[in-house]
Protein backbone atom coordinates (compact mmCIF):
# COMPACT_ATOMS: atom_id res chain seq x y z
CA UNK A 1 0.00 0.00 0.00
CA UNK A 2 1.20 3.42 -0.84
CA UNK A 3 1.94 6.06 1.74
CA UNK A 4 -1.07 8.32 1.67
CA UNK A 5 -0.34 10.51 4.66
CA UNK A 6 -0.36 14.18 4.13
CA UNK A 7 3.15 14.65 5.32
CA UNK A 8 5.70 12.61 3.57
CA UNK A 9 8.20 11.04 5.86
CA UNK A 10 11.68 11.20 4.66
CA UNK A 11 13.36 9.78 7.65
CA UNK A 12 16.45 8.58 5.88
CA UNK A 13 17.21 11.90 4.26
CA UNK A 14 16.44 13.89 7.43
CA UNK A 15 18.87 11.80 9.42
CA UNK A 16 21.52 12.18 6.74
CA UNK A 17 20.99 15.92 6.48
CA UNK A 18 21.29 16.50 10.19
CA UNK A 19 24.36 14.30 10.33
CA UNK A 20 25.91 16.13 7.33
CA UNK A 21 25.23 19.51 8.98
CA UNK A 22 26.98 18.34 12.17
CA UNK A 23 30.04 17.29 10.19
CA UNK A 24 30.09 20.63 8.36
CA UNK A 25 29.81 22.52 11.66
CA UNK A 26 32.52 20.38 13.15
CA UNK A 27 34.77 21.05 10.12
CA UNK A 28 34.14 24.79 10.34
CA UNK A 29 34.94 24.76 14.05
CA UNK A 30 38.16 22.90 13.36
CA UNK A 31 39.07 25.38 10.61
CA UNK A 32 38.25 28.32 12.89
CA UNK A 33 40.27 26.76 15.71
CA UNK A 34 43.14 26.09 13.34
CA UNK A 35 42.98 29.66 12.02
CA UNK A 36 42.91 31.05 15.56
CA UNK A 37 45.83 28.83 16.52
CA UNK A 38 47.80 30.04 13.48
CA UNK A 39 46.97 33.66 14.26
CA UNK A 40 48.05 33.15 17.88
CA UNK A 41 51.34 31.65 16.66
CA UNK A 42 51.82 34.58 14.26
CA UNK A 43 51.14 37.11 17.04
CA UNK A 44 53.50 35.29 19.40
CA UNK A 45 56.15 35.12 16.71
CA UNK A 46 55.76 38.84 15.95
CA UNK A 47 55.98 39.66 19.64
CA UNK A 48 59.09 37.53 19.91
CA UNK A 49 60.72 39.28 16.97
CA UNK A 50 59.78 42.69 18.36
CA UNK A 51 61.19 41.75 21.76
CA UNK A 52 64.43 40.62 20.11
CA UNK A 53 64.64 43.84 18.10
CA UNK A 54 63.97 45.93 21.20
CA UNK A 55 66.59 44.02 23.18
CA UNK A 56 69.07 44.39 20.32
CA UNK A 57 68.36 48.13 20.10
CA UNK A 58 68.76 48.54 23.85
CA UNK A 59 72.01 46.58 23.79
CA UNK A 60 73.33 48.73 20.95
CA UNK A 61 72.33 51.93 22.77
CA UNK A 62 74.00 50.70 25.96
CA UNK A 63 77.18 49.89 24.04
CA UNK A 64 77.12 53.31 22.36
CA UNK A 65 76.58 55.02 25.70
CA UNK A 66 79.40 53.06 27.32
CA UNK A 67 81.69 53.87 24.41
CA UNK A 68 80.80 57.56 24.63
CA UNK A 69 81.39 57.58 28.38
CA UNK A 70 84.71 55.84 27.93
CA UNK A 71 85.75 58.35 25.29
CA UNK A 72 84.69 61.26 27.52
CA UNK A 73 86.66 59.80 30.42
CA UNK A 74 89.73 59.51 28.21
CA UNK A 75 89.26 63.07 27.01
CA UNK A 76 88.91 64.35 30.57
CA UNK A 77 91.97 62.40 31.69
CA UNK A 78 93.93 63.79 28.76
CA UNK A 79 92.80 67.33 29.59
CA UNK A 80 93.73 66.83 33.26
CA UNK A 81 97.15 65.52 32.26
CA UNK A 82 97.68 68.46 29.90
CA UNK A 83 96.64 70.90 32.62
CA UNK A 84 98.96 69.22 35.15
CA UNK A 85 101.81 69.35 32.64
CA UNK A 86 101.15 73.06 32.05
CA UNK A 87 101.07 73.68 35.80
CA UNK A 88 104.32 71.78 36.28
CA UNK A 89 105.94 73.80 33.52
CA UNK A 90 104.78 77.04 35.15
CA UNK A 91 106.08 75.90 38.54
CA UNK A 92 109.35 74.94 36.87
CA UNK A 93 109.67 78.38 35.31
CA UNK A 94 109.06 80.06 38.66
CA UNK A 95 111.56 77.79 40.43
CA UNK A 96 114.20 78.58 37.81
CA UNK A 97 113.42 82.28 38.11
CA UNK A 98 113.64 82.09 41.92
CA UNK A 99 117.01 80.31 41.62
CA UNK A 100 118.29 83.04 39.31
CA UNK A 101 117.04 85.76 41.66
CA UNK A 102 118.64 84.04 44.65
CA UNK A 103 121.92 83.72 42.77
CA UNK A 104 121.88 87.44 41.88
CA UNK A 105 120.97 88.77 45.34
CA UNK A 106 122.83 86.37 47.63
CA UNK A 107 126.39 87.01 48.75
CA UNK A 108 128.99 85.39 46.53
CA UNK A 109 131.57 84.63 49.21
CA UNK A 110 131.69 82.73 52.44
CA UNK A 111 129.54 79.96 53.84
CA UNK A 112 126.31 81.84 53.11
CA UNK A 113 127.40 82.47 49.51
CA UNK A 114 128.26 78.79 48.97
CA UNK A 115 124.95 77.63 50.47
CA UNK A 116 122.96 80.21 48.45
CA UNK A 117 124.77 79.15 45.27
CA UNK A 118 123.96 75.47 45.88
CA UNK A 119 120.30 76.23 46.66
CA UNK A 120 120.06 78.42 43.56
CA UNK A 121 121.59 75.68 41.40
CA UNK A 122 119.17 73.10 42.86
CA UNK A 123 116.17 75.38 42.21
CA UNK A 124 117.29 76.04 38.66
CA UNK A 125 117.90 72.35 37.90
CA UNK A 126 114.60 71.30 39.47
CA UNK A 127 112.73 74.02 37.60
CA UNK A 128 114.31 73.00 34.33
CA UNK A 129 113.43 69.33 34.97
CA UNK A 130 109.79 70.25 35.65
CA UNK A 131 109.65 72.35 32.47
CA UNK A 132 111.07 69.61 30.28
CA UNK A 133 109.28 66.54 31.65
CA UNK A 134 105.58 65.76 31.90
CA UNK A 135 103.63 63.94 34.59
CA UNK A 136 104.13 60.55 32.92
CA UNK A 137 107.89 60.88 32.79
CA UNK A 138 108.07 62.15 36.36
CA UNK A 139 106.00 59.17 37.51
CA UNK A 140 108.30 56.77 35.67
CA UNK A 141 111.40 58.43 37.15
CA UNK A 142 109.88 58.30 40.64
CA UNK A 143 109.02 54.61 40.21
CA UNK A 144 112.54 53.84 39.06
CA UNK A 145 114.03 55.74 42.01
CA UNK A 146 111.80 53.87 44.49
CA UNK A 147 112.87 50.54 42.97
CA UNK A 148 116.52 51.49 43.20
CA UNK A 149 116.26 52.75 46.80
CA UNK A 150 113.34 50.94 48.50
CA UNK A 151 114.43 51.43 52.16
CA UNK A 152 115.14 55.12 51.76
CA UNK A 153 111.81 55.57 49.94
CA UNK A 154 109.99 53.79 52.75
CA UNK A 155 111.65 55.97 55.38
CA UNK A 156 110.85 59.15 53.42
CA UNK A 157 107.23 57.99 53.14
CA UNK A 158 106.98 57.38 56.88
CA UNK A 159 108.60 60.75 57.59
CA UNK A 160 106.20 62.60 55.29
CA UNK A 161 103.24 60.74 56.77
CA UNK A 162 104.35 61.68 60.29
CA UNK A 163 104.81 65.35 59.36
CA UNK A 164 101.42 65.49 57.61
CA UNK A 165 99.79 63.79 60.61
CA UNK A 166 101.27 66.35 63.00
CA UNK A 167 100.33 69.24 60.73
CA UNK A 168 96.69 68.11 60.36
CA UNK A 169 96.31 67.25 64.04
CA UNK A 170 96.88 70.91 64.94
Amino acid sequence: MANTSRFPTNQGSTGTTSHGTGDANKGRAQDTGSNLGQKAQDVASNLGHRAQETASNLTQKAQDTASNLGQRAQDLASQATDKADDTLSTVGERMSSLGGTLRERAPREGVLGTAASQVAAGLEQSGQYLQEHGMGEIGEDLTQMIRQHPMQSLLVGFGLGFLLGVAFRR
